[in-house]
C-alpha cells in the first residue's frame, strides 16, 4: 500500500496528495464520506466512479427475490379474487 504523509492544518484541513485524487477521479467539490474504523479514519470518495462501483458491487444480491412490482400485481390478484367473492 502506498503511503504519502500530510499534516492537518490549524483548521482541521489535510490536504489529499494529488496522485491519489488523479488516481481516484477526486475533483474539487468531490464530497468525501468519513469513517472510523478503531484507531484509523478512512476516507470515501463519493464520486461518480465510486458510486457506479457500488451500484456493480450490489448487482445480483438481491437475486431470487421477487421484484416490488411482482408483489404488488400478486397482492392485486388476491384483491381482485377476493372482491369477486364478495360479490363486488
Amino acid at each position: 500500500m502506498e503511503q504519502i504523509f500530510t499534516t492537518v492544518s490549524t483548521k482541521g484541513q489535510i490536504v489529499i496528495p494529488a496522485a491519489f485524487r488523479e488516481s481516484m477521479e477526486i475533483e474539487p467539490g468531490t464530497r468525501v464520506a468519513v469513517h472510523r474504523e478503531g484507531e484509523r479514519l478512512i476516507l470515501e470518495p463519493l464520486t461518480l466512479a465510486a458510486k457506479l462501483r457500488l451500484i456493480d458491487e450490489l448487482r445480483g444480491s438481491s437475486k431470487g427475490a421477487p421484484s416490488g412490482c411482482d408483489m404488488l400485481l400478486e397482492e392485486r390478484r388476491r384483491d381482485y379474487e377476493r372482491e369477486s367473492k364478495e360479490g363486488w
